[in-house]
């Protein structure tokens, strides 16, 4: 593996998938249709940039507990590919790349970036502390349609607010299911999270309480935003899909959360973004 390839794998670059539709949904319901040409370069650029330092950061500070874990002795800073040092040049650089980007955007953006990247520095920690770990990340990641909106309107309104809890909920629910194949592991180590506070059977269904919130969530984003109809095609897919990812997991056999798994989240995300833009463009 070439270095490149090796801190593109660190920082796992193709779970941008997660994010960055979000972020592009919140402008679009900004400008109520097609943004600026550059202000979505300037969005892009500055999701790249923050979450590349986020999973880079998380990397870093969990890289004694990835040592031990079983199903991590492949990643490049377990293996030694990637080292504390350039891990540390990485997160300098790429935050630097998101206060540029953010700097292009509306004035007030720049104000709010401590607390845009104040839930993806605690996050890491969160797991040491509390159960409710899995809502940080929710949070951290939920401020990707805010960000999309605020660099757009430069201010935030209900419907966006509601957006933000559904992919609040929608992340820490799959976040949940995910952690739950660890509880041995957590318990072991002093870790926390839903699963070793319930179990797996409890966490589970939590879980499924926190994917129907973000469904009515995504409900609202719509009738608040006076979405077309089609839009509520892209929230059934979501919907489809997280009854799929849910009935192929149970307490006792997690044989199926792989990174396919992982990645079909995504679909959640495109979908509706995807639809959203349709609602808007055809409106």
């Amino acid at each position: 593996m070439s270095k490149l390839s090796a801190h593109v794998n660190n920082i796992a670059l193709h779970h941008s998938i997660f994010a960055l539709p979000f972020a592009y949904m919140g402008a679009f319901l900004a400008a109520q249709g097609l943004p600026d040409g550059w202000d979505l370069f300037w969005i892009t650029v500055a999701m790249v940039g923050a979450r590349s330092a986020a999973l880079a950061l998380d990397n870093l500070i969990d890289l004694k507990y990835d040592k031990l874990h079983p199903r991590f002795t492949k990643r490049p800073m377990v293996t030694g590919e990637v080292t504390v040092a350039e891990v540390v040049a990485l997160i300098i650089f790429s935050l630097g790349i998101f206060l540029g980007a953010v700097l292009q955007l509306a004035p007030i953006c720049i104000k709010l970036v401590p607390i845009a990247v104040f839930p993806f520095i605690i996050y890491p920690y969160m797991k040491r502390i509390t159960c409710l770990c899995h809502l940080v990340l929710g949070v951290a990641l939920a401020m990707a349609p805010a960000g999309g909106y605020m660099a757009i309107k430069g201010e935030l309104s209900l419907g966006v607010v509601i957006l933000c809890f559904a992919v609040c909920f929608w992340i820490a629910g799959f976040d949940v299911v995910y952690g739950c194949q660890d509880e041995a592991f957590d318990k072991e180590q002093g870790l926390h999270s839903l699963a070793t506070k319930f179990g797996a059977a409890g966490a589970l269904q939590i879980a499924r309480l926190m994917h129907a919130v973000s469904f009515f969530c995504f409900i609202g984003t719509g009738l608040l935003f006076s979405l077309a109809p089609v839009y509520y095609v892209g929230v059934g897919i979501s919907l489809v899909t997280l009854l799929y990812q849910h009935s192929i997991v149970s307490a006792s056999d997690f044989s199926r959360v792989t990174q396919v798994y992982f990645m079909r989240n995504g679909i959640v995300a495109m979908a509706v973004f995807l639809f959203t833009v349709l609602s808007l463009i055809g409106a």
